[in-house]
């Protein structure tokens, strides 16, 4: 171990010379490098923040221009969608029945119209009205352009100005123009006329725009030496640029921050160049004026800071060495010297003292040091004769100790039994206790059930008179029914008789009657025979033998009825003999069920004294059971007070076996710490 100690502290790293000499130099090096290159960034920093806000005014301002210019051909859009004459134009053109020479008079005033417009603007190249149905036939277009073509491209643009519905819509500028005429870039604005009397008078309006009028503004916009502007879309595609190559190109220069309104930031692009961006969203068209330069062409001047800050931080190297070296010589040699003095005091040699002279803080220590080395030795001296002392106290102390642990384990152990039979004769009356409350709790529900069967049965027994009740009415039912009908056999049969005699007295009249048509007929032959004199009689005789049939076909129906009433009532006797018997049947079952209820009503009036008596058995029984109870609950009383009593006696005897078993443990332990003292000072030389 002291030779591990020993090579650590010839390690120049390890010392503590090597350790202030390291922190000297990292710090007054780190320092330096770290406060020039803080100022370096300060500096790049603020130039950057400089240079951004003078490149936002920048940007700001050519906004505003490009802002105003399209302002400018949004306010002409608005002038020819509310020109009156115009729009009477285009309704005479639209009219497939006008006068070919007005509609011919209309178109030339259309296309002078848009030529006025083009010569009175330099800027402009071509003003076209498209109707709405993209009709090329029916296209106006100023002086001097070719026929246009509908192709995907133009299509799709032409769809989207007509979706705007009167709103103006600006389309980035292409190299060929929006209808691939031009020799030169254009940017086209676009915009319906509506005409909500006649939708099918409707056109749409482009003005290509020189892509020079946009050079013209954002040529003197600068942004550093290589600087680039650009106009950039809503959903990224370049609508301006200086670089004919990058038009209706898609370009991320904005990235996240092209939905702000304006700002400045500065990244790394793909090609690992930094560079500055600003940006700022135009009013008109909704797109977005971007302008970046790359960061190193306004930050060249602060790598002269850089350079500084290098040979700053050089300088504070070899200062910092120099500086490190008196350290070492003035602090860690002195150190080294009295640590080797310590390792030999460690080694029990107690006579070692130092030879500091010097005033400061490690001469000092090193007098301290002697007599602290001196003070030890006494205290050696003074420990080593205690310690034979202590060593004979900790024997005696041991013996006692031992001797009073084993007492205690006899108390312990003897208490402990108690305590065990207690808990047992606890558990077993908890458990007698919980059977009582169990069985007092059955004997309770056996009182709820009787009390409940006794409800029950006498619910039973109302049932049971009310049932015998309505059994002897409906007995008395049957026997009035059973009456009814030998009542209704009996006028039955008397009817039966009747429409006999009624039969009787039809043969009667139908006697009468065929005597009738024969005096009838006779009549009639005497009237003839009388001549003219008998015509007044034969028409009486004519008479007669009419009412003589009338009254024979009425007797031919009342006898037809009379033989249908005859034969519905032997059909009724029939049927009433044949339901006698079922009615008897049902009197005799009636009678039969009256008996059955009042045997019921008996049996249950027994039933229910039964249950009384067996209720009051069980109130008995509930009594006897709450007296159990008690005398179960005192003697849970008694034996848990008892438990309580030996389990405290048991934890007072388990303490103080504890207590003599850790006096015997601290008996043994100071007796080796006896001889270990011993053994220790054996190692100092005084």
């Amino acid at each position: 171990m002291n030779a591990n100690f020993k090579a650590r502290l010839q390690s120049p790293l390890q010392s503590v010379g090597g350790k202030l000499f390291l922190l000297l130099f990292v710090t007054t090096a780190g320092l330096t490098a770290a406060l020039g290159w803080v100022s370096y960034t300060v500096a790049k920093g603020l130039i950057i923040d400089q240079v951004a806000g003078a490149s936002s005014q920048t940007i700001v301002q050519a906004a505003d221009k490009l802002d105003f210019l399209f302002a400018q051909y949004e306010s002409l859009s608005r002038q020819l969608l509310i020109d009156q004459e115009l729009r009477e134009d285009l309704q005479l053109v639209s009219k497939p029945d006008a006068d070919y020479g007005l509609k011919n008079q209309a178109e030339n005033r259309i296309r002078r119209k848009l030529d006025a417009i083009v010569s009175s603007d330099k800027r402009l190249l071509r003003v076209m009205l498209i109707p709405r149905t993209l009709d090329i036939a029916k296209t106006y277009r100023t002086s001097g352009s070719s026929s246009i073509m509908i192709n995907e491209a133009n299509a799709g643009a032409l769809k989207a100005i007509m979706e705007a519905d009167g709103d103006i819509r600006w389309l980035p500028v292409q190299k060929k123009g929006l209808y691939t005429l031009n020799t030169e870039p254009t940017l086209t604005m676009g915009r319906l006329l509506k005409n909500a009397q006649r939708p099918e008078a409707e056109f749409i309006l482009t003005l290509e725009i020189k892509s020079q009028a946009l050079t013209e503004i954002l040529s003197n916009v600068r942004l550093g030496q290589t600087g680039e502007i650009w106009l950039v879309t809503n959903d990224g595609k370049v609508a301006y640029t200086a670089e004919p190559a990058a038009l209706e190109q898609v370009s991320n220069i904005l990235g996240e921050a092209g939905e702000q309104e304006e700002g400045a930031f500065h990244a790394r692009e793909e090609d690992g160049v930094e560079r500055l961006v600003v940006h700022k969203r135009l009013q008109t068209a909704k797109w977005q004026l971007a302008g970046r330069t790359p960061v190193s062409e306004f930050v060249q001047d602060t790598d002269k800071l850089l350079t500084i800050t290098v040979a700053m931080t050089l300088l504070a190297i070899v200062l910092a060495a120099a500086l490190g070296y008196l350290v070492v010589r003035l602090v860690g040699r002195p150190l080294t010297l009295l640590c080797k003095l310590m390792e030999e005091g460690e080694r029990g040699n107690l006579t070692v003292r130092t030879d500091f002279r010097s005033q400061d803080e490690i001469g000092r220590l090193g007098q301290s040091f002697n007599r602290m080395m001196q003070q030890i030795r006494t205290l050696v001296e003074q420990t080593n004769r205690s310690a034979q002392e202590v060593l004979r106290t900790a024997a005696e102390l041991s013996e006692v100790s031992k001797n009073t642990a084993l007492s205690a384990r006899e108390i312990a152990a003897a208490t402990g039994e108690i305590a065990h039979g207690a808990s047992s004769t606890a558990a077993v009356a908890e458990k007698g206790t919980l059977l009582t409350e169990r069985i007092g709790l059955t004997t309770t529900e056996v009182a709820l059930s009787n009390d409940r069967m006794g409800e029950a049965s006498g619910r039973v027994q109302q049932v049971s008179v009310q049932g015998t009740a309505c059994m002897n009415v409906l007995v008395e039912k049957t026997d009035e029914n059973a009456r009814l009908t030998h009542t209704i056999v009996d006028k039955v049969d008397r009817l039966k008789a009747s429409a006999s005699s009624m039969r009787k007295i039809l043969d009667v009249l139908n006697n009468l009657t065929k005597q009738t048509n024969i005096l009838s007929l006779n009549a009639t032959i005497e009237a003839a025979r009388a001549g003219a004199a008998g015509k007044g009689f034969m028409v009486v005789a004519e008479e007669i033998r009419k009412l003589a049939d009338q009254s024979k076909n009425s007797i031919q129906v009342v006898s037809g009825i009379t033989e249908t009433i005859r034969q519905e009532m032997e059909e009724t006797v029939q049927f009433l003999l044949t339901a006698n018997p079922m009615f008897e049947d049902q009197r005799n079952a009636v009678k039969e069920a009256a008996a059955i209820f009042g045997q019921v009503m008996e049996e249950t009036t027994r039933y229910m004294e039964q249950l009384r008596a067996s209720s009051a058995s069980v109130e008995q029984l509930v009594l006897s059971q709450h007296k159990l109870s008690e005398a179960m609950g005192c003697v849970s009383s008694v034996v848990e007070e008892t438990t309580a009593s030996t389990e405290e006696v048991a934890s007072l005897s388990a303490s103080q076996l504890a207590v003599s078993e850790r006096l015997v443990g601290l008996s043994s332990r100071l007796e080796e710490l006896s001889e270990q003292l011993k053994l220790s000072l054996v190692t100092f030389r005084t």
